[in-house]
């Protein structure tokens, strides 16, 4: 049995070499032995219903939030420290202590796409967010398990994870990591069987299910709780590339997506699925986390808290003006040179999909991207018990600081900005 790190090393491995050969303009010839790299870095990028890739904004209109206007009084700072953020401005001691960590780099996930934990960023930089916080921030396009080695080195100072999964998987060898947002409280994963297979989870018992790279953990802790135990219920095939259209024409009977784009590819082709949803059962789980080192959060309390102040105002943007957050998202994309070939209607659905699924876990009395500790923990204890991790679970640690997104919101639930 291959280890989960492993893996998810295999993983990083394929994007990274996709996004490489996109570049160099590969076609694909529908073969579904041998996806081309043209084929797996368009089908990574959440191409759907629109074939024709529309040119994006080079500005976006600023879109007027709630939080822009609201009448907060509340200060807050770092601990044990009087300078603060208030409505009417940043305190010329804070903007001197973010001022002195210099540049601060910002590796994204997946490119600069309309992610949870990369738009908001993405938008924070373009509309001066970060330079309001005295913040020096650099955005860079990555994928998320490159970040974390490099994170850990300080040669970068913040990253989009996964979920927090992904997050205790990285944490070893003395490498510790520190969530400040966690904006999915449920699993953006899914799991399809094509058009006349299974209907129930029970009927893959004995079926193949296709893998890139690992089966997610709430796939594999739905089919547990489903009855069905890995390793011995149902087999495992690697799978070349990321399309999810020559992936079932391969005969698999299951394959994992991503609720946020490939089954608004598979709609657009006209391919007819079943899909079964771990948020639909119950099955714990997150994404769209933001996170730094523990060495760096201690040494620079106000940077994070700031820089995490900014990216939630940003997804108060992108939430409030979609078509204006996508718009500046694509700019960056085409700026980098968009070797997944991301289009401004794939990027829609997305954003559509992932901040639907933001909203859907998020408590009705809670502000978006707020920590809750028994969440993780719940993951994790979900995911060990449905042998998630077959050469022994890591040690569960509470790598994350719920203090300091609870810190930026005011009374009212919106984050505290200077007017």
């Amino acid at each position: 049995m291959i280890s989960v790190n492993k893996r998810i090393g295999s993983f990083a491995v394929a994007l990274a070499l996709a996004a490489v050969a996109a570049g160099c303009g590969s076609d694909d010839d529908g073969d579904s032995t041998a996806t081309t790299a043209s084929t797996v870095a368009t089908s990574t990028a959440d191409t759907t219903a629109p074939t024709e890739e529309t040119t994006a904004p080079t500005e976006a209109t600023t879109a007027p939030t709630t939080a822009d206007t609201a009448e907060v009084t509340e200060t807050t700072g770092a601990a044990g420290t009087g300078d603060g953020v208030t409505a009417e401005g940043i305190s010329d001691e804070r903007c001197e202590a973010n001022k002195a960590a210099g540049t601060i780099t910002y590796l994204s996930s997946f490119d600069f796409a309309a992610a949870a934990s990369i738009i908001d960023v993405v938008v924070a930089k373009d509309q001066g967010y970060f330079e309001a916080m005295c913040l020096d921030v650099e955005i860079k396009p990555s994928f998320s398990t490159s970040n974390y080695p490099l994170v850990a080195a300080g040669q970068a100072q913040f990253s989009s994870a996964g979920s927090y999964t992904e997050i205790l998987n990285f944490s070893t060898d003395g490498a510790e990591f520190v969530a400040t947002i966690d904006y999915g409280k449920v699993p953006i994963e899914a799991l399809v069987t094509p058009d006349g297979g299974a209907t129930a989870l029970a009927d893959l018992q004995g079926k193949t299910i296709g893998v890139k790279g690992d089966l997610p953990p709430s796939i594999v802790a739905l089919l547990a709780k489903n009855g069905l135990v890995r390793g011995t219920d149902y087999n495992e095939i690697l799978l070349d590339g990321f399309d999810p259209v020559a992936q079932l024409a391969q005969g698999i009977d299951a394959l994992p997506v991503y609720k946020s784009n490939e089954p608004g590819q598979l709609d657009a082709a006209g391919v007819k699925y079943n899909l079964f949803d771990p948020a639909d059962e119950d099955i714990p789980g997150s994404f769209g986390l933001i996170y730094t080192s523990r060495d760096f959060a201690e040494a620079n309390p106000t940077v994070v808290e700031d820089f995490t102040r900014a990216a939630l105002h940003g997804m108060e943007f992108a939430i409030a003006d979609p078509a204006a957050a996508v718009g500046i998202s694509i700019a960056e994309i085409d700026a980098a040179g968009n070797q997944a070939f991301l289009t401004e209607a794939g990027e829609t659905f997305r954003l559509q999909q992932e901040v639907a699924a933001v909203q859907k876990g998020t408590p009705s009395d809670s502000p978006i991207g707020l920590i809750d500790p028994d969440l993780f923990k719940a993951e994790y204890d979900a995911y060990v018990e449905a042998g998630v991790w077959p050469d022994g679970a890591p040690e569960y640690g509470e790598y994350f600081d719920a203090a300091v997104a609870a810190g930026v919101y005011g009374d009212d639930g919106k984050v505290i900005w200077p007017s």
